[in-house]
């Protein structure tokens, strides 16, 4: 058994943010969610620039302003962080009980995310992350996956050698960039084809 599992965070151990919270981002923007054309043009401008603001090149008022296309208050940068960091806040019951299971059966558990540092902080005070003991987030260390120095940063910090390390992404791009630099990479599609895949199985 690989002894090291280093695993996505967003849509793998936290679900992506619900309708509810993708709205009243929208909202908070001064936009109309039910306006096609502007729900678009936000979403569009929100994964722009998702990469320079994950690897913190961009701090919130400059993304937040590349976003909507025009300066914005103090005030409304808080409130759209806070509601962004909600979003990405919401755990995946299924996927943290296999990965419990895992860590059952003799694997450490590691985190490597795109993550601006908003949502690297708020991940690290969140009770329900306590069990995954190394966390590493592209905002600290400087490259988004699937860039190799993503892969190599959280490797040297774990003191690993990739063939140790199953590493688990919902998205074909990570997983093939993780593939690449010696890992045991694994498509996320399901937590029950997860289990599977690293032959543990969570309580029921």
């Amino acid at each position: 058994m690989r002894s090291r599992l280093l695993l996505d965070y967003g849509s793998v151990l936290c679900t992506g943010p619900p309708a509810t919270d993708r709205r009243a981002l929208v909202t908070a923007a001064g936009l109309d969610p039910d306006d096609a054309a502007a729900w678009a043009a936000f979403w569009t401008g929100y994964w722009r620039d998702r990469g320079p603001y994950d690897r913190a090149e961009l701090d919130p008022a400059g993304y937040w302003a590349g976003v909507l296309g025009r300066d914005l208050a103090a005030a409304e940068v808080a409130e759209l962080d806070r509601l962004d960091v909600a979003g990405w806040s919401h755990p995946y019951p299924a996927t943290l009980a296999v990965a419990g299971a895992a860590a059952a059966a003799g694997y450490e558990l590691a985190l490597l995310s795109n993550a601006p540092a908003s949502l690297a902080d708020t991940i690290d005070a969140t009770d329900w992350m306590h069990f995954v003991p190394h966390r590493f987030y592209s905002c600290r260390l400087g490259a988004n996956k699937p860039d190799p120095a993503a892969y190599h940063g959280a490797l040297e910090a774990l003191g690993a050698d990739p063939a140790e390390v199953t590493f688990v992404d919902d998205r074909p791009a990570n997983v093939a960039g993780a593939a690449a630099v010696g890992m045991r990479a694994l498509l996320f599609t399901d937590p029950t084809v997860l289990a599977a895949d690293l032959g543990v199985e969570p309580a029921a």
